[in-house]
C-alpha cells in the first residue's frame, strides 16, 4: 500500500502544471516571437507585438533631435513610417544593432530636392561599447544620431524576439 502512495505522489508531482518560482523563472511571453515592432517617438516606447498583443515594452533613447521625420543625413532626427527590421550587426560600435530599412522610396524626395544626402544606418542599437548607460543619459537623454537606443540586455531580448524581415512602424 505504501508503494502505491509513494508511486501516486510521484505522478501527481511530474503531471502537475508548474507554479511558484519554477514558472516565473520562464515568462510565458519569452518564448513567443514579435511579429511587429511599434515605436512611439513621443512617448520614448518602442513595442513587440505579436498577433495584436503587445508581449513587452521598453523605454527608448532617440536621436538627439527627435521631433519630426528624418530629412538630411547628420539632422539628429530618427525617421517615421512602416520600415522593415532588414539585417543584424553582432559586431558594431553599439552592442548589438538591428538596422531599419531607412531611406525607403518617398524618404529621399526632400533629400534630392535640397541636394543632401538622406542618411542612412539607422538601427535599433544598445549602448556605446564599453559605456554605461548613465554616462550617455540613457534612458532619459536622447542621444544618437538617429537611431533608436536601448539598454544592452533590452537589445538581447529584441535580438531573441524579432526576426529579419520583421515590419516596424514608427510614429511621431
Amino acid at each position: 500500500m505504501r508503494t502505491i502512495v509513494v508511486l501516486g505522489l510521484a505522478a501527481m508531482l511530474l503531471l502537475a502544471p508548474l507554479h511558484g518560482p519554477a514558472q516565473a523563472q520562464i515568462p510565458h511571453f519569452e518564448s513567443r516571437k514579435a511579429d511587429l515592432v511599434i515605436v512611439r517617438k513621443s512617448a520614448r516606447s518602442l513595442q513587440l507585438i505579436r498577433a495584436g498583443e503587445v508581449i513587452k515594452s521598453y523605454r527608448i533613447a532617440l536621436g538627439r533631435d527627435p521631433a519630426g521625420p528624418k530629412r538630411q543625413e547628420g539632422d539628429g532626427r530618427t525617421p517615421e513610417g512602416v520600415y522593415t527590421l532588414d539585417w543584424r550587426n553582432s559586431n558594431s560600435n553599439f552592442y548589438r544593432s538591428i538596422h531599419v530599412s531607412y531611406p525607403r522610396e518617398g524618404d529621399d524626395h526632400h533629400a534630392e530636392r535640397w541636394g543632401v544626402s538622406p542618411g542612412g544606418l539607422i538601427m535599433l542599437h544598445g549602448l556605446p561599447n564599453g559605456v554605461p548607460a548613465d554616462r550617455v543619459g540613457h534612458p532619459y537623454v536622447d542621444w544618437t544620431d538617429g537611431c533608436i537606443a536601448l539598454t544592452n540586455e533590452e537589445i538581447d531580448e529584441i535580438w531573441a524576439r524579432v526576426e529579419d524581415g520583421t515590419t516596424i512602424i514608427i510614429y511621431p
